[in-house]
């Protein structure tokens, strides 16, 4: 069964994705290090795990697999669920693939090694309505993909 993962402690399109998600019939688990708000409904479970974002990455980690689909900013996270099969993408609607997760982590590297340095400053752009458009229709697509492939 295709399931949802929400890297949700910092995810802006948690109801875009639940939008999504119930249309199409889907399991959602928000997965986050406190507690917050979710729609009622067997199809969504909420998955509280004190103990700073590596908890949550690895209980994320732990269980997305081949035919899941990971929403994340995470870059790392990323990572780890590609290689077990699952589809990635960023809240903004950009998928991570096999083809662009090494860039993406050596991007990540150097800008971690130009900002304790002390030459960059501040974070990524905020989400604007494309970017919500863009990631409901990447989700939309990538569910239809899963769905046409069988897994």
């Amino acid at each position: 069964m295709l399931d949802v993962y929400l890297d949700a402690d910092a995810c802006p399109v948690k109801s875009e994705a639940y939008r999504v998600a119930q249309r199409y019939g889907l399991r959602v688990f928000v997965v986050s290090n406190s507690g917050m708000r979710v729609p009622a409904g067997d199809w969504l479970q909420a998955i509280v795990l004190p103990g700073g974002f590596g908890a949550v990455d690895d209980w994320i980690a732990e269980r997305a697999g081949e035919g899941d689909v990971v929403i994340t900013a995470d870059i790392p996270l990323a990572d780890r669920c590609l290689q077990k099969g699952a589809h990635v993408l960023g809240p903004k609607g950009h998928p991570f693939t096999e083809g662009s997760i090494g860039e993406a982590l050596a991007s990540r590297a150097l800008s971690e090694e130009l900002r304790q340095m002390g030459h960059l400053t501040g974070g990524p752009a905020p989400l604007g309505p494309r970017d919500r458009s863009r990631f409901l229709s990447r989700l939309d697509e990538t569910i239809n993909a899963i769905r046409r492939v069988g897994g």
